[in-house]
């Protein structure tokens, strides 16, 4: 297993890995499988390229099998922020600590970053496992957002976590 800063080259493996956990969990994310089936390897590629961001992948013999992005707060009063987002690693991968290794490599990127002083993410409060990891790594939920999420009819919660790194 390879943890590594997704780069342009990486761009059409992510869109499939992407579209891979819209259309398998839509209850994991904001967005849908729908909204994003039309998207291009060039968004991602952009993405990677422009430096705001960033995605890391974990590689299984040279294939993507899962990620997750780290996104700096940019307004100036909010610049000791940021966000966790996408996070989603393939089924035969789970349970073999690929999701904490993605996400020690994010939380070692913020770490280099000297303003980043907390962490934040959403998570679904049915989503068991991933909350549990969560707090295992250190986060905690600070707030919960009802019906954040609308699919088929049915709503769906989130929690609302932090992780302090400094201040």
């Amino acid at each position: 297993m390879e943890i590594r800063l997704l780069h342009p080259g990486d761009a059409e493996d992510y869109l499939n890995l992407r579209l891979e956990a819209l259309r398998l969990h839509p209850e994991a994310f904001g967005s849908s499988y729908e909204e994003e089936c039309g998207d291009t390897p060039v968004k991602y590629e952009e993405r990677f390229a422009g430096g705001a961001f960033f995605t890391y992948g974990v590689f299984v013999e040279g294939q993507l099998c899962g990620s997750a992005t780290l996104v700096p707060a940019m307004r100036h009063k909010l610049r000791h922020r940021a966000q966790i987002v996408s996070v989603y690693v393939s089924e035969g991968l789970r349970r073999r600590g690929a999701a904490r290794a993605l996400l020690a490599a994010v939380c070692g990127k913020a770490l280099e970053l000297d303003n980043i002083e907390q962490l934040h993410l959403s998570v679904t409060s049915t989503n068991l496992s991933a909350v549990s990891l969560y707090e295992s790594i250190g986060f905690e939920t600070y707030g919960e957002e009802k019906h954040a999420l609308k699919i088929d009819g049915r709503y769906l919660d989130e929690k609302l976590m932090v992780r302090f790194l400094r201040g």
